[in-house]
């Protein structure tokens, strides 16, 4: 019998990738959008793709997603927690409502999805739970504040949660990847919060920018994050954390070996600061 796979955010990028590479590799794959999947031409032409709508701000739209994944292919073997985005920009410029809703989507979101995944994975005795988590949920970058704080907590989650999950046969597992060529970037500047108003910040802020425009020259292909999940799925091992991408790999394994200090004092170099 097929393995199936539950993927969250599969209209662009890596979820989208994941989806269509889990499939070719011969699993049933149930990929969510959040809203009109019938007009997914792509997605559901391909044999068993269930594709359906999933909100992961509204539980109900989890529910309902998770109801016809388990009716259509039986059980849930994978949960890929992928859904989320970048919010970036100055704290004090950045209203409520963009604060509330970047750890709606990527760290509350996360929790319930797999809290409705969880019951079905228990009763079965066994299952994965693969949290997208990022390099920039063990390393910031400055103006990341929301984005950082997102991803730090849900590598703090995803490590508490396994410990609960491996009691029921259940792992969990997170993919850190680098700078992946997706539309993150575009959705970066379009969440990006400044207030021209606050010229105390003016230098600072064409200095990062710089910085993040050098930095985002040299991103991988979702594809390296796709196959580093499709390992994550079937490798059998009670690893925690994979990354993805030769810039994570190389971020992570210098944040290891500094201090806070000679850390700081790196990414203000970077940065021109």
């Amino acid at each position: 019998m097929n393995k199936t796979i539950l993927i969250t955010g599969c209209s662009t990028g890596i979820g989208r990738m994941t989806a269509k590479y889990f499939q070719e590799k011969g699993w049933n794959v149930v990929a969510t959008v959040r809203s009109k999947p019938e007009e997914d031409m792509e997605l559901n032409a391909l044999d068993n793709v269930l594709v359906t709508t999933l909100d992961v701000t509204k539980e109900d739209t989890i529910k309902n997603a998770v109801g016809k994944a388990v009716d259509k292919f039986g059980k849930i073997d994978v949960l890929l927690n992928n859904a989320g985005y970048g919010s970036y920009g100055i704290l004090e410029a950045t209203p409520e409502h963009a604060i509330r809703m970047q750890f709606d989507v990527n760290v509350i979101g996360t929790l319930l999805v797999s809290k409705n995944v969880i019951p079905y994975m228990r009763k079965a005795g066994e299952g994965t739970i693969i949290n997208i988590s990022s390099m920039g949920g063990k390393i910031s970058f400055p103006l990341g504040t929301l984005y950082h704080g997102s991803k730090f907590a849900v590598e703090g989650m995803s490590e508490a949660l396994s410990f609960e999950l491996e009691a029921i046969g259940v792992k969990v597992k997170m993919i850190e990847p680098g700078m992946i060529n997706t539309n993150f970037e575009e959705t970066v500047m379009k969440n990006m919060y400044i207030d021209q108003d606050q010229t105390e910040y003016g230098e600072f802020l064409q200095k990062v920018m710089a910085g993040m425009q050098k930095a985002g020259s040299v991103n991988s292909e979702p594809i390296i994050v796709a196959e580093k999940i499709y390992d994550a799925a079937t490798d059998g091992k009670n690893q925690l954390r994979y990354i993805a991408g030769p810039d994570a790999e190389q971020i992570i394994a210098a944040r290891k070996q500094l201090d806070d200090d000679a850390y700081m004092a790196m990414m203000k170099q970077q940065m021109g600061l």
